[in-house]
């Protein structure tokens, strides 16, 4: 779909990056020429991710909470001693579960909020002041959810991926005459290893209710990633894949 080697020469830092949509996000990356650090929880399958992403291209792996400020910090540090630069953040580390409202607790709220706005907001917070606003260029790519209509049943990540869809257009606005642009990719129901967490009933019903009649792949999420790292005068937009979903249907039952 791309130029081959448009990426030559950058480097991108992908959080969530071991399995997914991140994993092929950092793969296309690879391929297309850049230097790729994938960041996330569990070492061991972080490691396994890397020496598989490694066949495409120079990939680094960083164990991270997003969470944690102080990890955070210390992948700065990773990238600066072994990279020298950053080029482009994708913000796609998160999770959620499908839970009515009056059932989510006060440890599953705050759970979501942390990970989704917190960690996004520490990821790029220090990777700007670190990398982007000194050298006076950069791309940041959000990784939200189809929140176009709410999200029913999932009133949390709703809540925390609308703060980080906000947060996207502020940031555009206050760091556009620094060469800094900041996107979103909102994805609407995708077949990757994230639907493992929800009820196989559940993702059953939804391919009926998306007017595109199947779920997305990951590579349409990826490639809609890579489109914007390149849109050099796009920024504060989101770019919704998902279908149509966001526009017709009921996606779960309410």
């Amino acid at each position: 779909m791309f130029q081959e080697g448009i990426f030559e020469g950058k480097t991108a830092l992908v959080t969530g990056g071991r399995s997914g949509i991140g994993y092929e996000i950092a793969r296309q990356l690879l391929q297309y020429g850049a230097e790729v650090i994938i960041a996330s929880r569990k070492e061991e399958l972080l490691q396994k991710a890397a020496e598989e992403l490694s066949a495409h291209g120079s990939c680094h792996a960083f164990p991270l909470d997003i969470r944690e400020e102080e990890r955070v910090e210390a992948l700065s540090d990773f990238i600066q001693e072994r990279c020298g630069k950053l080029d482009i953040l994708v913000n796609n580390a998160g999770g959620q579960f499908p839970s009515p409202a009056e059932g989510i607790s006060r440890k599953g709220w705050l759970a979501v909020i942390n990970v989704n706005l917190n960690g996004t907001w520490f990821v790029t917070h220090q990777m700007a002041n670190t990398f982007f606003l000194p050298q006076q260029s950069g791309c940041i790519v959000n990784i939200i959810v189809d929140h176009y209509r709410g999200v029913p049943g999932m009133s949390h990540t709703g809540a925390a991926r609308a703060g980080v869809d906000n947060l996207t257009k502020s940031l555009s606005v206050e760091w556009a005459n620094r060469n800094v642009r900041i996107n979103s990719v909102a994805p609407g129901i995708i077949k990757s290893s994230g639907l493992e967490h929800y009820p196989p009933e559940m993702v059953a019903q939804v391919s009926k209710t998306i007017p595109a009649k199947r779920l997305g792949k990951v590579e349409e999420v990826a490639e809609a990633v890579l489109f914007l790292a390149l849109a050099d005068y796009v920024t504060g937009e989101t770019l919704y894949v998902d279908g149509g979903s966001r526009l017709w249907g009921d996606m779960w039952q309410v």
